[in-house]
């Protein structure tokens, strides 16, 4: 059984990798009531591995399960919290991923979720190595 405080460490999940991670910043309940776990999630960022990565002019792709994530409209991109994450991440250079699916560069794009097909084919591209 999981005690209730009046205090809770804050965290946000990474976009990228899908896990928690503690932001550094205490949450309190202004009335002092019991009301929250040890951790509470906030929202979404990016873990210190994966800000360094795309601060370094790195996007991520993510893999997700087309037919475990959430099922957007034509033309609507899936949420975060919808994306239902493989494990299996590549990263590009901002400037091979702009040429290469032909998008406009967006400095603040760190992560695209993508169908197993493109990591299939970024595989494909890879030189094999003995």
């Amino acid at each position: 059984m999981s005690e209730k405080s009046h205090v809770s460490m804050e965290q946000h999940v990474c976009l990228v990798c899908g896990r928690p991670f503690d932001t550094g910043a205490i949450l309190l309940d202004r009335r002092l009531r019991p009301s929250m776990a040890r951790h509470t999630v906030t929202g979404w960022d990016l873990c210190a591995e994966h800000r360094r990565l795309h601060e370094a002019g790195f996007v991520a792709l993510v893999e997700c399960d087309p037919t475990k994530s959430g099922n957007p409209g034509a033309g609507e991109r899936i949420s975060p919290s919808e994306a239902y994450r493989t494990g299996k991440l590549a990263h590009l250079k901002r400037e091979i991923f702009v040429k290469m699916f032909n998008v406009a560069a967006d400095p603040d794009t760190p992560c695209v979720f993508v169908d197993p097909e493109v990591m299939a084919m970024l595989e494909g591209m890879q030189p094999q190595t003995e």
